[in-house]
């Protein structure tokens, strides 16, 4: 696709445009669970790490060509840098996704696979229509070796991170979706 085709295409509202390194145009739906999801992982990292710890949300991540990623939310070291325009896939300590119903697969599975293969330290998925996060760790070639599931509402999850700090994650604040409004 052309930038000026880009420029000119009217994409649908309620959609992220995503335009990948090898040319790719990916569009995700955003629900307000989504978005809300995401900013209880943001309110539970700055009181856990404080309001200036490096974490990005949606931010691209420099992987081996073609692997880049632009996660949900990343905790970073607090030494990492920009190389370029981005972050190192070596500074991350945490990765999160929130599930939507469009990403599930990719999310459980195809993340589970790639961040482990680079050896990103925690891979947490939060997931609002489960109403569960699955917190990985021991990375692994083919994805990790430890995955403990826990439920929304079961208070707090605290998350060890590799440079000795501790992200908590306040299960009992996660947003649920309304799942009576109709199709996610």
């Amino acid at each position: 696709m052309s930038v000026d085709a880009i420029v000119h295409t009217e994409f649908p509202k309620g959609y992220t445009v995503l335009f990948g390194t090898d040319g790719k145009v990916i569009m995700t739906p955003q629900s307000e669970e989504h978005s809300s999801t995401i900013r209880s992982l943001q309110i539970d990292s700055a009181a856990a790490l404080g309001r200036h710890a490096k974490v990005t949300s949606d931010v691209y991540i420099d992987f081996p060509p073609d692997e880049n990623s632009a996660p949900d939310l990343a905790i970073l070291r607090e030494d990492a840098s920009k190389e370029g325009k981005h972050y190192s896939f070596e500074d991350v300590l945490l990765i999160s996704e929130v599930v939507s119903t469009s990403s599930a697969r990719k999310d459980y599975d195809d993340c589970t696979a790639k961040y482990g293969r680079y050896g990103i330290p925690v891979y947490l998925v939060v997931d609002p229509y489960a109403g569960e996060v699955v917190l990985h760790t021991q990375p692994t070639a083919s994805g990790y070796s430890t995955a403990l599931k826990r439920a929304y509402g079961t208070g707090k999850l605290p998350v060890p991170l590799a440079d000795g700090r501790t992200f908590t994650l306040d299960l009992d604040e996660l947003p649920r979706p309304d799942l009576d409004t109709g199709p996610r």
